[in-house]
């Protein structure tokens, strides 16, 4: 158990202003700050003062933005972790063969970031498949083979604090249909999403366990929708990913 009293809060919610800004969102008042961090509007404005002082944001008079040092922090991670070390030419190599994009990736409360990416020569079907990259678990392959690892007995009270958002035409967003989903991933061992997050983008994943059988990530092969159908898809990739699986089990 953690003394309260050994946490430091200044930090905490430091990163919690940095958390702040997204893609949607990149450009943020001090109001609009405070509300994303569930900070006071005096404290949020000490926080982009000092971030800015630093030279991890920059203000234009109005609104407050992050600079690219903030990259530093990501690369900590990216060239200290053991994990991305260990993905990354097992995915290159994958890649290479099935001449198609892969990426890793490992959950984070609701979403997925992307450790590990790989694509073959400019080839690049979407822009969410590079390292660091946040994508929601409830319509991504990575995120579903990840959700579904965990006891079902916490589906539904995941599933009740999502915002079930329709990205595309394909996208589900009925909490019964997405739970059925997680329960077929979970008994086939992979997950297969058509077009649910981006139009034209057909996704096939599977979990990554450690030597002691824990999930602790998931490998997905993107493709085009337009050139790959699903049972192609299935066919080439899901070979490629089970060989991998196995392949770094025993490093994990």
């Amino acid at each position: 158990m953690v003394n309260p009293r050994d946490i430091v809060g200044g930090l905490e919610k430091g990163l919690a202003v940095i958390e702040a800004f997204d893609l949607d969102k990149p450009r943020l008042t001090v109001s609009e700050v405070a509300q994303r961090a569930q900070i006071s509007r005096a404290a949020a404005r000490r926080y982009l003062i000092t971030l800015t002082q630093i030279g991890y944001a920059q203000f234009d008079g109005q609104c407050y933005a992050l600079t690219p040092k903030v990259l530093r922090l990501g690369q900590s991670y990216m060239h200290s972790a053991r994990m991305p070390r260990l993905i990354q030419p097992r995915l290159h190599k994958m890649a290479q063969a099935l001449g198609e994009s892969s990426s890793a990736g490992v959950l984070d409360h609701d979403d997925v970031i992307a450790v590990a990416a790989a694509s073959v020569g400019r080839r690049v079907v979407s822009a969410t498949l590079q390292p660091g990259t946040r994508v929601p678990a409830y319509c991504t392959a990575n995120g579903r083979v990840l959700m579904a690892s965990q006891p079902e007995s916490g589906w539904d009270s995941w599933l009740a604090r999502q915002r079930l958002l329709p990205l595309t035409p394909h996208t589900l967003t009925d909490p019964a249909a997405l739970r059925l989903e997680l329960a077929r991933t979970k008994a086939r061992g992979y997950a297969l999403v058509d077009q649910e997050m981006e139009p034209g983008l057909r996704t096939l994943a599977v979990p990554l366990r450690n030597a002691r059988g824990e999930v602790v990530a998931a490998i997905n092969v993107s493709v085009s929708a337009s050139h790959v159908s699903l049972e192609e898809l299935t066919e080439r990739a899901l070979p490629a990913l089970l060989d991998t699986q196995a392949d770094l089990r025993p490093l994990l």
